[in-house]
């Protein structure tokens, strides 16, 4: 069980007095994170290296937030790529994977995912000659059936792209079942974990992840993206870069001077979320364990706060709940009965609730829900979410809709 005051006191947003139901799309920071950013300034800026001072500080906090991306989500720390964002990893991982098929190929994509695990690879497919074989989830339980990924695949089918979790719908598909149809076909499995990984505990070998991508500001960090690959896959792939450009692995995909404050501050939120996992899993040295047991505390607590918000909804009059995947993250897509999400959304943000409507880059599954572009209201929680904010998102949804 994580103590929610103590953790609400390290936020200074929630001074604010607002209630953030917009997690999904960026979390708000702790004090340790805004502080380690802060710090990595005042340290004294250099490129890598061991020379001077400043020059090891900046390598020292490149390892230590590869180190801490690798506890995170049980990772080799030698596969760990920091980048701009999930969206530029995954495009300049297409590329870079594209350049290995042949016209005839295949590759797996979902209707459930963010465009960021769906456009890449179909523009990559394109060029390449490649065939995009889609798999479809079930509108009416939001359930993506590991039979439908699997139907679509064949002997000619070289990567499967999909979600651990939806950012719309919050369903969280049996990756590990994909993952081990996607080794037996000779394919590489890429996961999209940008919305899991603020959720639960991710384990990149459990889900038989070949790359595995996330994106620290949706876990209380600050905005960059992380690939965790194998570093034997690695190895073996040839990204274009600059001819001075080390071609060490991980370096040799990172484009450019790393922005070592965000990876300081990315070091800072792990950390932050190993220390709620409680006195009796704080194990010297122990990172790893501490996570999952946070991630587990996590889960929990905003497994019970969806439970009411369910319970909520379920007394108001005209509000459609399209998130009903049996495992699920704590977010919640819902429409009304003669009335626009975006009303709603605005109506709830004059009252100091956070809680925005649209289809969040979710484009292909806010279309075959039949939400066309506009997608819904999405609700969303976070470790920092408390029983106030819940009862203020219900009366708030109420006065809404009488």
């Amino acid at each position: 069980m994580i103590d929610v005051p103590a953790l609400r006191a390290h936020f200074p947003a929630l001074g604010h007095g607002v209630a953030y139901f917009d997690g999904p799309g960026g979390s708000q920071v702790p004090d340790l994170v805004i502080n380690a950013v802060a710090d990595s300034f005042r340290a004294g800026l250099a490129n890598r290296g061991r020379v001077t001072a400043a020059e090891r500080v900046a390598d020292d906090t490149v390892l230590a937030a590869r180190a801490a991306m690798a506890d995170l989500l049980g990772a080799d720390p030698g596969g760990i790529v920091f980048g701009r964002s999930m969206t530029s990893l995954t495009f300049e991982m297409s590329r870079t994977l594209a350049a290995t098929w042949a016209p005839g190929d295949e590759i797996v994509v979902t209707r459930l995912d963010h465009d960021a695990n769906i456009r890449p690879w179909v523009i990559a497919a394109q060029r390449a000659g490649v065939t995009v074989r889609w798999a479809e989830f079930d509108a009416g339980s939001a359930e993506l059936p590991t039979d439908e990924v699997l139907a679509v695949m064949s002997e000619r089918t070289r990567l499967v792209a999909v979600t651990a979790a939806s950012n719309l719908l919050g369903t969280r598909p049996d990756v590990a079942a994909i993952g081990r149809a996607a080794r037996d076909a000779g394919a590489l499995t890429y996961v999209d974990a940008v919305h899991a990984t603020a959720h639960v505990p991710i384990d990149v070998a459990d889900l038989g992840a070949d790359l595995l991508v996330c994106s620290p500001y949706k876990f209380l960090g600050p905005h960059c993206g992380v690939l965790a690959g194998r570093v034997d896959l690695l190895e073996t792939l040839r990204p274009d870069k600059l001819l001075p450009s080390t071609d060490d692995v991980p370096e040799r995909f990172e484009l450019g001077t790393l922005p070592y404050e965000l990876m300081a501050g990315t070091t800072a939120a792990v950390d932050f979320l190993a220390s709620l996992a409680g006195q009796a899993h704080r194990v010297a040295g122990d990172r790893r364990q501490q996570l999952i047991a946070a991630m587990t505390a996590i889960d929990a607590h905003e497994e019970r706060l969806r439970r009411r918000i369910e319970a909520g909804l379920a007394e108001l009059p005209g509000v459609i709940v399209h998130s009903r995947a049996a495992c699920r993250t704590p977010t919640l897509l819902i429409t009304f009965a003669g009335r626009s999400p975006q009303q709603a959304y605005r109506f709830l943000a004059e009252r100091g609730i956070n809680a925005p409507a649209g289809s969040f880059y979710a484009i292909e599954a806010s279309r075959f829900l039949g939400l066309g572009d506009g997608g819904g209201l999405r609700v969303g929680l976070a470790p920092y979410v408390d029983d106030s904010d819940v009862d203020r998102l219900l009366a708030g949804l109420a006065e809404f809709l009488r």
